[in-house]
């Protein structure tokens, strides 16, 4: 079965100027942006600008390009807002949310970065 990508969806929206956002970095491939219902004191989204659907769908059909420039920005972005766990720095969460099961909400790839304090445990898997 191949994905298929809604050119509608919010984050297509907000690659093409049509929904502002509150821009932290942007890229040839990657823009990342802070979340408008943030969970955490530091809560951005970083989305590849590709028409891809979930993690697996980058991962598989991303060039090179795509996904060096995509990995490198969220580490950029980390350095940027002082939630690296790099020298005793106190780290982040990184949580992508694909498909029913994972209760994906907007159907393009998105990576959610959280820091800025301690987000506990992230299942009971009891």
């Amino acid at each position: 079965m191949a994905y298929v990508y809604d050119t509608n969806n919010i984050f297509a929206r907000i690659l093409r100027g049509e929904i502002p956002n509150n821009t932290v970095l942007e890229t040839e491939h990657t823009l990342v942006f802070r979340d408008i219902a943030p969970k955490a004191p530091v809560h951005v989204l970083a989305i590849p600008k590709g028409p891809y659907v979930t993690y697996d769908h980058f991962c598989a059909e991303a060039s090179d390009a795509e996904i060096i420039d995509f990995t490198r920005a969220c580490a950029k972005v980390c350095a940027m807002l002082g939630i690296e766990a790099k020298d005793g720095g106190k780290g982040f969460r990184a949580i992508t949310n694909s498909g029913e099961n994972g209760v994906q909400e907007v159907p393009h790839f998105h990576l959610h970065i959280l820091g800025g304090r301690s987000l506990g445990r992230m299942l009971d898997l009891d």
